[in-house]
């Protein structure tokens, strides 16, 4: 039983500090384009993550600071590509497009096998350009989807931070005007 309350406990402080984190953007300075903006970035720089072998996160940084997007909203859209475990879900669809985008690499090419590494080892380096020429076919694709899924995440992004300010708002109004059977009663200062 002590189990079941655990696990319980610890559903409730994931499900608190989600709300928390999704507060703080909301709160965040630069409204709802730099919000949007911010997470569209990391949304879709994640898709590249892995084929960049995590090379991306040296200029993750600079690009959401120049693109004028919102870094916390950044690193919150990167952790859910991260959660949604989408560029593993692409990753063949994504050498897919990339051997149409790229076709002269992709001819003539098979799966690498560990000879090829092996090749390294001994010397020959002409494997190593077999191994990246692979991995180009992905990175191409994942651009493509990351570029995709990135501008579709802005929009969604952008219509669910203007729709909570809204509501926020709203119930502030709500809360600061009395209703018509309340009645407003002040002290007079004594002075």
């Amino acid at each position: 039983m002590n189990s079941q309350k655990s696990k319980a406990n610890r559903f409730a402080r994931l499900t608190r500090a989600m709300k928390l984190n999704f507060l703080k953007l909301l709160r965040a300075p630069g409204g709802a384009h730099k919000v949007s903006t911010g997470f569209a970035i990391g949304f879709g720089l994640e898709l590249i993550v892995i084929s960049t072998a995590s090379l991306i996160y040296l200029v993750f940084y600079p690009i959401v600071r120049l693109s004028g997007g919102s870094l916390p909203a950044a690193i919150v859209g990167n952790v859910i590509g991260k959660l949604t475990f989408l560029p593993i879900l692409l990753m063949p669809l994504a050498k897919q497009i990339g051997s149409w985008i790229l076709p002269a690499h992709s001819m003539g090419q098979g799966p690498v096998h560990e000879s090829a590494f092996m090749e390294l080892f001994r010397g020959n380096w002409s494997a190593l350009s077999e191994l990246l020429l692979g991995g180009l076919d992905i990175l191409a694709g994942m651009s493509v989807f990351g570029v995709i899924l990135g501008v579709i995440s802005y929009f969604v992004v952008k219509f669910f931070y203007v729709r909570a300010i809204q509501r926020r708002y709203e119930r502030r109004l709500a809360a600061m005007s009395p209703g018509p059977a309340s009645v407003l009663i002040r002290k007079t200062s004594q002075s």
